[in-house]
């Protein structure tokens, strides 16, 4: 899950990140197991760079943030069912 496309602005994802760490927090689990700082710097125009926040997630971090993204992005709806199905299919295999 490297970036999210069809979200435009970072601010709209991060605030999705933040509801997924409070949730893991609240969970008990410790959410530097599943989000690790990994600044980056990219390209803001005439050869400027700047640094902006990002993470390496866990699947379980993943697995949460796509439950809390918009359900009307084809890329999230698509990724729930994904997830739906290989739940579906390891459950099948017990």
């Amino acid at each position: 899950m490297n970036e999210i496309k069809e979200y435009t602005e970072w601010r709209k994802f991060k605030g999705a990140i933040n509801k997924v760490i409070i949730n893991c927090k609240s969970s008990n689990y410790n959410v530097l197991d599943h989000f690790v700082g990994a600044d980056k710097m990219v390209y803001i125009g005439s050869n400027t760079k700047r640094k902006i926040q990002d993470y390496k997630l866990s699947r379980y971090a993943c697995y949460l943030i796509v439950l809390n993204c918009d359900p009307r992005k084809k890329v999230i709806a698509l990724t729930k069912t994904c997830f739906a199905i290989q739940t579906r299919l390891s459950f099948r295999k017990k």
